[in-house]
């Protein structure tokens, strides 16, 4: 492992440094039908405790998600994904400093919600499904987060990391040229997105292969169904160990944030992890 902090990743309300600590996304689902969460914070107020609380536990941004991504889901409007997230934002920006990114693969909900007062985009297609994707996070001078995806499985044998870093160039081309900051792209590998359950392990396995993309990197593992299969767990509140294992790894590989539903115990792991690391560098 070896970190540097000379790189940062720039939102317009503040910086964070990269290379000497990796960061913990909390997740807050304003759905009714999230894979894990679904249905437990469309109350406002009970929202706004939940996002606090992740704050209290070591977060350093909140992505908010107001349609389910899970397998199955079913797509929802414009309109009824702005009503789910924009009232919260609204309500919450006043109240923290946090940074807030915003999962969403549509403009207008992205541009409402940049208005109200969130800092990232965190767009499951990369930019390359909405055309105006790019060019609203541009406006408002805004990060992203850029994931790969695709609605075919990569069948090419020993192709799979390839196809997923070509992917994710194309998308920070397309920004860059809408006039995003260079420094305000992070990628993520999409674990779970148009991937088998091999598949999923196979990047797992390959974080190290991203570094190249010279972008910080986010892993978002918690509570998938690749852990639900490997460890024959059905109930996603179960996978903790399992997802604290994957944030571990990523940790150890230099990932720069991890995408969580349980912020406590993964950000005290990220921690202790950070730790070892750091002191066997100070050592030698």
């Amino acid at each position: 492992m070896n970190r540097e902090t000379k790189r940062i990743f720039r939102t317009k309300r503040k910086s964070l440094p990269l290379g000497g600590q990796t960061y913990i996304v909390g997740i807050l689902n304003l759905t009714p039908d999230s894979f894990s969460d679904g249905g437990q914070f469309v109350d406002i107020e009970h929202a706004k405790e939940h996002f606090l609380k992740m704050v209290s536990e070591g977060a350093s941004i909140i992505d908010i998600g107001g349609e389910s991504t899970r397998p199955g889901h079913v797509p929802i409007s414009v309109e009824e994904e702005t009503e789910r997230v924009l009232p919260f934002i609204e309500t919450i920006r006043s109240e923290t400093d946090c940074l807030i990114s915003v999962d969403t693969s549509k403009s207008e909900v992205a541009e409402v919600c940049l208005k109200a007062g969130a800092d990232i985009i965190n767009d499951i297609w990369g930019a390359q499904k909405d055309p105006a994707m790019a060019s609203v996070i541009a406006k408002y001078d805004a990060a992203c987060i850029l994931m790969h995806n695709s609605e075919a499985l990569i069948t090419e044998k020993g192709q799979l990391i390839k196809r997923v870093k070509e992917f994710l160039k194309h998308s920070l081309d397309i920004v860059l040229k809408a006039g995003v900051r260079a420094e305000s792209v992070c990628f993520d590998p999409g674990l779970g997105f148009g991937k088998s359950y091999e598949d999923n392990w196979e990047i797992m396995r390959n974080l190290n292969a991203f570094n190249e993309l010279d972008k910080p990197l986010l892993l978002g593992a918690s509570r998938k169904s690749m852990i639900a299969k490997l460890l024959g767990l059905e109930d996603p509140k179960d996978r903790l160990s399992g997802t604290l294992a994957t944030t571990a790894l990523g940790v150890f590989h230099n990932v720069d944030f991890i995408r969580v539903h349980d912020v406590l115990e993964n950000s005290q792991c990220a921690k202790v992890i950070n730790h070892c690391t750091h002191y066997e560098k100070d050592k030698n």
